[in-house]
């Protein structure tokens, strides 16, 4: 018998000790590149390497932990009875919860108890804590989660944390030390501990002392059952983490006091979005993904007029330039390995691609002609009646206009694992299909250069926190593939798709109108955008001081203006997300796997109306 690859074998029993913890056998554990996230029963985790390093042997299995005793001890449905209304409140709530459930399920652990501090060093690499400069940058949410986990189990703040907790430590116990300190008396006891937890949010001005949370509704009330069941449905997947809102804004060690009506209800209406789609707790920052809004076209204004703060930290960049070329090829290789067995079926249609392409630039002939090429077929005729003339035939090519198609591909945290491997291979089979053709294709993707801000934000906060900034983080543009490259030149840059850290936000109307540009700058007579994305724009920094739809209202702007007045031709593809609703022609596929032969039919639909 084989000897088991130890991978392979950590993976089967990291499974099976999370199915045991959490006391559900359905429970399914996967792994990413990145943070861990968790959506219902379904639980991913940070792949180790293979050589299986301790410490990131130990942050998987304390992700897996964190996740399972949520499960096990966790009621989804109370807690959201329970969760104040206020962002700001609900988001300290979660974190609160959270410490509890490890607190509980680690007591006597000492295995568990050392995965969880683990995968919470992990997590504080790139919490807002560990970069604060000032108690207005600390998240507050972390920081009492972090002084509630100290009172409950006694283990020290992670060294990363600390500075930013002292900032507001003396604040806090100030305010609720005694609430702090009652706690333990419930560890136990969920329902007792929400309300313990609502009193110290009261104390510490979180939110009123006259609107509390709606408690469990007495017996016989179904309608209010029914709706904290829908609730709770919810709640599995917005309390993945147990922060579910904490990292999607950095919270204030006080209230500001001077901010506008508008700007509060447009927090307000941003952290409900982001709990509708599915929160995403500690982990968001560094990789999980991003909240997708759905807004109607009834949300948007008529007028609107969008900017960046600054372009000065935004980049245009080419894929090699990011990377060393023993980094690319490694990761190429990764690329090809992880997609082996769909290469095959992406090229047969890629294969019935070319043959309709092709078919349109078939040739032909144009025969009894008084001058061009002779003739040899009807020279038999001239020898049986010399008085006939000598036959002469042209040739004549079908009319196909010079092309060039760009891919846009969503380079955001929200693709990473199988759909960016995906769409990597299948714009690689795509542009090596059409420059057989003749059709010259050009590989874009777009991200940020940081997640939750960059240099821009920086340079907002040392202005003073000026109101409505626009856009508030660093652009990033790759260049995967320019159009006049040969396809073997630029094969190897795509694996850039698979490098950690890579993939962070999206903000699409600008990369929309990047492509273009590039596109209108080219001389060929047809030009064609294709964009690859798995939904609307999402940049935390960007929303948490602008209103919650300001990148959808100017990606809209902006496909508007393409679809209108462009002589490019858009086209979208949507990955799990209904893009059909912001481009006319688009659709939308729910299995990574269709994306190859969409893009084929996609383009052979354009390519046959031009026909």
């Amino acid at each position: 018998m084989a000897e088991q690859n130890p991978l392979e074998a950590f993976r089967l029993a990291l499974a099976g000790a999370t199915r045991a913890i959490a006391h559900e056998p359905e429970v399914e554990l996967g792994y990413s590149a990145d943070a861990a996230i968790q959506s219902g029963k379904t639980v991913k985790v940070p792949m180790p390497g293979r050589t299986l390093p301790a410490d990131q042997v130990a942050e998987a299995r304390g992700a897996a932990d964190a996740f399972a005793l949520r499960l096990r001890l966790h009621d989804a449905a109370l807690h959201n009875r329970n969760a104040p209304s206020e962002p700001v409140a609900r988001a300290v709530f979660d974190a609160v919860e959270q410490a509890r459930v490890e607190a509980l399920g680690s007591k006597g652990m000492e295995g568990i108890t050392a995965n969880l501090a683990t995968a919470l060093e992990a997590r504080m690499r790139a919490d807002p804590i560990a970069r604060a400069r000032s108690r207005e940058e600390v998240p507050l949410s972390t920081a009492i989660g972090l002084m509630v986990r100290e009172r409950l189990t006694g283990q020290p703040v992670p060294d990363r944390a600390k500075a930013g907790l002292e900032m507001v430590r003396d604040w806090i116990e100030e305010k609720a030390g005694a609430d702090l300190d009652g706690l333990n008396l419930a560890l136990d006891d969920q329902k007792a501990f929400a309300q313990l937890a609502t009193r110290m949010l009261q104390d510490l001005q979180l939110m009123s002392a006259d609107m509390p949370p709606e408690y469990e509704p007495e017996e016989g009330d179904e309608e209010d059952e029914g709706e904290d069941q829908n609730e709770g449905e919810t709640d599995d997947e917005r309390d993945g983490d147990g922060a579910g809102a904490q990292d999607r804004m950095e919270v204030r060690a006080e209230a500001d006091e001077g901010e506008s009506d508008e700007q509060d209800e447009g927090e307000a209406e941003r952290d409900s979005m982001a709990e509708e789609d599915g929160g995403l707790g500690d982990d968001a920052e560094e990789g999980a993904a991003p909240a997708r809004p759905n807004r109607p076209f009834s949300d948007l204004s008529p007028q609107f007029d969008y900017q960046a703060y600054t372009t000065k930290f935004d980049e245009v960049v080419d894929a090699a330039d990011l990377c060393d070329e023993e980094e690319l090829t490694r990761l190429r290789a990764y690329l090809d390995q992880q997609l082996t067995h769909l290469q095959g079926a992406v090229t047969k249609l890629a294969n019935r691609l070319q043959r309709r392409l092709m078919a349109q630039q078939s040739r032909s002939w144009e025969f009894d002609q008084d001058e061009g090429m002779l003739d040899a077929a009807r020279l038999a005729r001239v020898i049986v009646n010399p008085t006939l003339s000598l036959s002469y035939k042209i040739e004549r090519d079908i009319e196909f206009r010079d092309t060039v198609v760009t891919l846009l591909i969503d380079n955001s945290g929200s693709m990473r694992g199988r759909p960016i491997s995906i769409a990597a291979i299948s714009a690689d089979i795509m542009a090596r299909t059409l420059e057989r053709c003749g059709v010259k294709t050009e590989i874009l993707g777009f991200t940020t250069r940081a997640w939750k801000g960059g240099q821009s934000r920086e340079a907002w906060l040392q202005a003073g926190r000026p109101p409505m900034p626009g856009r508030l983080n660093d652009l990033r543009h790759i260049v995967y593939k320019q159009a006049d490259d040969p396809w073997r030149r630029a094969r190897r840059n795509l694996g850039l798709m698979m490098r950690e850290g890579l993939l962070k936000e999206n903000i699409d109307g600008e990369a929309l109108l990047w492509a273009h540009g590039r596109l209108i700058a080219r001389s060929e007579e047809r030009r064609i955008l294709m964009v690859i994305s798995d939904g609307a724009p999402v940049d935390d920094s960007t929303l948490s001081v602008n209103s919650g739809s300001y990148l959808e209202k100017h990606l809209r702007q902006v496909i508007h203006w393409i679809e209108t007045r462009s002589p490019v031709q858009l086209v979208a593809i949507g990955i799990g997300h209904d893009v059909t609703r912001y481009y006319q022609r688009a659709v939308t596929i729910m299995d990574a796997e269709q994306l190859g032969g969409t893009m084929v039919g996609q383009l052979a639909d354009l390519f046959d109306e031009a026909a």
